[in-house]
């Protein structure tokens, strides 16, 4: 058996060493049983912490995939180096569901695949665009949906299987300001961003719920730099898109962009 507090020492926060340690289960499956195996979706950091303990043994690859090379939220498959990449089926399916009405969003879709008991892992990437929504999930789960998910919100919907080459991830819609702030500290910024007092923003970050890049950050003193993503639970996603230069009185110009 391997050691799993060993390989998962790194890192720190505690619901990502808990994924990562079925991640060393699959690894330990594949190795005992020269079997491909695979995790249930990933978010960027949890595949960066995952690829950095795969690395570690020589006798296994993987395979990344969520659908789009752009996708945020990916499975990995695991299989003996032997194998060849273009013989691994990753295990996605492709859902379209049609719809009349207008104004339903990410929020609503993801709501009601959780409400049917679908846990999140199980769900990749959301796309919406024209009256239609293309989910991509596991495939273990899709015949299940398209035969259980009739309704999001109050739209009567119609959910079919497609093809993963029909897949078109519309470009994101994003809000940009621009602001003055006296440091790049994550507690400063998102004061700014989220327009919360300096204590605010020091205790929704102690609570646990904030993330940079997707890894979860409880340290307010942490230092942002250009490009990277904060969200803030319950309260959305901001990047710092760029940094203008500082102004005479030492404060620096940056541009958020805030996604709709």
């Amino acid at each position: 058996m391997f050691d799993k507090d060993s390989l998962t020492k790194h890192i720190k926060d505690q619901d990502t060493v808990f994924k990562m340690r079925q991640v060393i289960d699959k690894i330990q499956i594949t190795q005992d049983n020269h079997i491909i195996t695979h995790t249930d979706f990933l978010d960027p950091y949890q595949r960066k912490m995952a690829v950095s303990i795969i690395n570690r043994f020589n006798d296994i690859s993987f395979l990344e995939d969520g659908g789009d090379e752009t996708s945020e939220r990916k499975v990995i498959a695991i299989y003996p180096n032997y194998m060849n990449e273009i013989d691994i089926n990753i295990g996605l399916s492709y859902l379209l569901i049609n719809y009349k009405d207008e104004g339903l969003t990410h929020k609503d879709f993801l709501g009601a695949l959780l409400s049917l008991g679908i846990k999140r892992e199980k769900i990749g990437d959301i796309y919406s665009s024209n009256h239609e929504t293309i989910v991509i999930v596991k495939e273990e789960i899709s015949d299940f949906l398209i035969l259980n998910l009739e309704q999001v919100k109050n739209s009567k919907v119609q959910v079919e299987k497609i093809e993963k080459s029909r897949i078109n991830k519309p470009l994101e819609d994003y809000i940009e300001e621009s602001h003055f702030i006296s440091s790049f500290r994550l507690d400063t910024f998102i004061s700014q961003a989220y327009k919360l007092s300096r204590n605010e923003s020091t205790d929704v970050i102690k609570s646990g719920l904030v993330k940079v890049n997707h890894e979860k950050i409880e340290k307010a003193s942490k230092e942002l730099e250009e490009n990277d993503l904060v969200s803030v639970r319950g309260k959305g996603r901001v990047t710092l898109y760029k940094v203008n230069g500082q102004s005479k009185k030492g404060r620096y110009n940056i541009v958020l962009r805030k996604l709709k």
